[in-house]
């Protein structure tokens, strides 16, 4: 269902986090000492609530032990509208939706949908599609890795460009060093880069696809185009994924022919072009942007004929985002969770980690279990990176 509501999690860690968020929300300063100490349990963002349903909300909350949120003029009535800060544990949030049943009025029913969809997706950690090719993919809690193999000579890391001749011992040593997937692009996406035609993409990609597909015919692969036609004969040659940096929004055609073949596919987002994303102009609220633009492709995609169940999200790092962007991104991943389906993200060496294997390295430690998948240039080093922080994560005092 769509509707001028946007409902996702926010991560909250401390007093600062809790500050930032109420700043947001307008609520009165004097209120932090009181909410602050109950951020240690579930938080649920939501926008533009009507003053009244966020007034009975706050109220309701605070009868079960929990609290919420709200603009300090939501008491006196001299707003109309107030984002809220749901703060509970699963049972008082629970109780909190059993009591909206029975509102229907100020916009409460269709909070309280929003509301039991992103609690029902929160808790859902695996997820297992079949690819075209038969392959099962399985994706959990614990990161996977993606290995990046560009068929092209402009990409911006350099070392990560091959061609037909040295994909197959590009593949292997990923394999190897522990890659679930291959992504194989043969148009370069760097800011600034131009497109390429289909035939000369198809070029690069089909031969090379075979290749990969007899020496490795078990291998997980992910294509990365934008490009309806090339989607299509990718999976034609064996293709597992397909990955659009676009999310359907540079060829019309993608959405359905996705569909038509039941491939997983990954929806991303973007601002702009690869010509122009550099210039995009800047977010008011990139979290709340973000959330609507995958509930509207989403429900595109499914209005398409596409489930559900094959759709992996990607936030699209760098694609029309700053470093803070991509950092606040990173931050609240977990925003990304209400709509139930894994997540993506590709970080490797971009301009916001310095472009060095460093700053990749610490996005991926710390990024460790909070997604299920990450795109990676450097396969081996990325994988240790991984044990050693879910090693820590894991231990026991």
């Amino acid at each position: 269902m769509q509707n001028n509501i946007s409902v996702y999690p926010v991560n909250i860690s401390g007093h600062d986090d809790m500050k930032r968020l109420c700043a947001k929300i307008g609520t009165d300063p004097g209120a932090l000492p009181y909410l602050t100490p109950k951020a240690n349990i579930l938080h649920i963002y939501a926008g533009h609530i009507d003053y009244r349903a966020a007034g009975f909300l706050k109220q309701e909350m605070l009868a079960r032990g929990g609290d919420v949120a709200v603009a300090k003029h939501v008491i006196d009535g001299k707003t109309d509208y107030s984002d809220i800060l749901i703060m509970g544990n699963p049972s008082q949030l629970r109780s909190l939706t059993e009591k909206m049943k029975a509102m229907n009025i100020w916009g409460i029913k269709e909070l309280r949908e929003e509301l039991c969809e992103a609690l029902r997706n929160v808790n859902i950690h695996k997820w297992e599609m079949t690819s075209p090719a038969g392959h099962k993919i399985i994706l959990d809690a614990h990161t996977k890795l993606m290995g990046i193999i560009n068929l092209t000579p402009d990409s911006f890391y350099p070392d990560s460009r091959t061609d037909e001749a040295g994909i197959i011992e590009c593949a292997g040593r990923f394999l190897n060093e522990g890659a679930y997937i291959l992504d194989v692009g043969a148009e370069s996406t760097r800011p600034g880069a131009s497109p390429v035609s289909a035939s000369e993409e198809a070029g690069r990609l089909i031969p090379a696809l075979r290749a990969l597909r007899r020496e490795f015919p078990d291998a997980l692969i992910s294509v990365d185009t934008y490009k309806a036609e090339i989607a299509r004969l990718a999976c034609d040659e064996g293709a597992d994924i397909i990955n659009d940096i676009s999310g359907f929004g540079f060829d019309s055609d993608m959405a359905g022919i996705v569909a038509g073949l039941n491939v997983p596919y990954v929806l991303s987002h973007i601002k702009g072009t690869p010509k122009d994303m550099a210039d995009s102009e800047p977010y008011s609220d990139i979290l709340g942007e973000m959330n609507a633009y995958f509930s509207g492709k989403i429900h595109e995609l499914e209005r398409a004929g596409l489930k559900r169940e094959n759709i992996i999200i990607d936030p699209g790092l760098g694609f029309g985002k700053n470093s803070g962007d991509n950092f606040a991104v990173l931050r609240d991943i977990e925003s990304l969770t209400v709509f139930g389906r894994p997540l993506m993200i590709g970080h490797s060496r971009k301009r916001f980690t310095g472009k060095t294997l460093a700053g990749t390295l610490g996005v991926t430690a710390l990024m460790a279990g909070r997604v299920s998948l990450m795109r990676v240039h450097d396969v081996g080093e990325n994988m240790r990176a991984l044990r050693v922080a879910e090693g820590v994560k894991s231990s026991a005092l």
